[in-house]
């Protein structure tokens, strides 16, 4: 380990200085060329030189550039950056995708040290950040886009030649704690900054995730349990119509949702879900199976008594008779059962009157028998490693556009679409 770190050290220098020799190469090339106008097509005129530079991998790098300028419309290029992809004084596109990529996977302070251990460049906390913020806002608009393009009736998606005949979507919600500023403040003036707004109990906002998986792609690991081979994850800082507006985008452009696609919805009997799963002509709605349960277990706990093998032995013989598809026996019996308090003869009604609601959701039978699955376990699973993994350390607060930016880019190295980012530019913030 000590001869790989000692060689690192000696032949850095030495890329640092071959990187430099391209640079200058480049900006040769360039110095007979005259650029024109991107507005009115007139060739610009020179305008001055300056020496910039910027931190790439290897060390600080520098070129002289010549600026242009256009006597009619104004306008300004300095073509030997816009072919680097660099500004000055900033981080180089390609690290700043490699501290991006850290910044993703651990907190901002912890990738600025991973950074000098891994990529051996000193770099701030802030810096990581920053390079997070115009990466992530470039991910989050390009995503956004894609949505707006789908919702389009007359935008073409993938070809739906080989759309499957089943793709499962499952979506729910995980809290997000936030920042109680919503901007920072700014000062007027001579005047005093403004006071901090009082900090609030239970600042919290919804995170809406999304799975999409082929049937035929879950595949049984051990008996009884399954594991998914390919999933896609959808997720945004917004509302239903927001979550459901990206899945369909992402539907689209895998070319999975064709004229007899059926969309299998699996939700855990939220209104937002059904009131959304309308949007597909072909689906199927299944409710979640442990969730089904859950309601089932508040009904036992409280007539058993908690943690009693009685309470256990119910709800098993109603698991078993849900995974039968035999939900209509299960409400006839529960509307015999005469409870002998008001709060057991409520927990029983609303029981019933919840199953009864959806019991064209609980044929259980069918959809094991088709292989749709029962379960949420797969969004269940999307929210630990988009969400909790990142979002929900401990202390941790966000503001709603940095919340975006970096689950817009977590969603890119999830789905394995990292190398996305070298086809979206760094977008510069204020």
């Amino acid at each position: 380990m000590l001869l790989e770190r000692e060689v690192e050290i000696q032949y850095r220098p030495r890329m640092r200085e071959a990187l430099q020799n391209k640079v200058n190469a480049v900006a040769d090339s360039l110095r007979s060329q005259m650029p024109a106008c991107s507005r009115c097509s007139q060739p610009m005129r020179r305008h001055d030189v300056e020496t910039v530079s910027w931190v790439a991998l290897f060390g600080r790098l520098q070129a002289t550039v010549v600026r242009y300028r256009c006597p009619a419309c104004k306008d300004e290029r300095r073509p030997l950056l816009d072919l680097l992809g660099v500004e000055p004084g900033r981080i180089s596109g390609s690290l700043a995708r490699l501290l991006a990529l850290l910044a993703v996977v651990a907190p901002y302070s912890l990738a600025a040290r991973l950074a000098w251990l891994l990529l051996g460049v000193k770099i701030s906390p802030m810096s990581v950040w920053n390079v997070v913020q115009r990466l992530g806002e470039s991910a989050a608009g390009y995503s956004e886009r894609l949505s707006q393009y789908h919702a389009d009736s007359r935008s073409e998606g993938a070809s739906t030649r080989e759309a499957p005949p089943a793709v499962v979507l499952s979506v729910d919600g995980s809290m997000l704690g936030m920042q109680v500023r919503k901007q920072r403040r700014t000062r007027k003036g001579a005047e005093p900054l403004p006071p901090l707004p009082a900090v609030q109990e239970g600042q919290f906002q919804e995170v809406k995730t999304g799975v999409l998986l082929l049937p035929s792609e879950r595949v049984e690991t051990s008996p009884g349990r399954h594991s998914v081979v390919r999933r896609f994850l959808v997720s945004c800082l917004g509302d239903a119509d927001a979550i459901f507006a990206r899945l369909y985008a992402q539907l689209r452009e895998l070319g999975w949702v064709g004229p007899h696609t059926v969309v299998v919805i699996v939700g855990d009997g939220a209104e937002w879900i059904w009131n959304r799963a309308t949007m597909f002509v072909r689906r199927c709605e299944i409710l979640d199976f442990w969730h089904a349960l859950e309601h089932a277990w508040g009904f036992a706990r409280l007539n058993y008594g908690e943690g009693s093998q009685q309470a256990a032995g119910w709800v098993h013989r109603i698991a078993e008779e849900l995974r039968a598809g035999k939900v209509e026996e299960v409400i006839a019996r529960l509307k015999r059962m005469r409870p002998k308090t008001p709060e057991l003869r409520e927990k029983l009604q609303s029981l019933i009157a919840y199953y009864s609601q959806h019991a064209e959701r609980m044929r259980y039978d069918q959809y094991l028998r088709l292989g749709y699955g029962i379960g949420s376990g797969a969004v269940e699973s999307a929210h630990k490693q988009v969400v909790h993994a990142r979002f929900r350390q401990a202390g941790m607060r966000w503001s709603e556009a940095g919340a975006q930016r970096l689950l817009a880019l977590r969603l890119l190295l999830l789905n394995g679409n990292w190398a996305l980012l070298d086809r979206l530019p760094m977008v510069s913030l204020a």
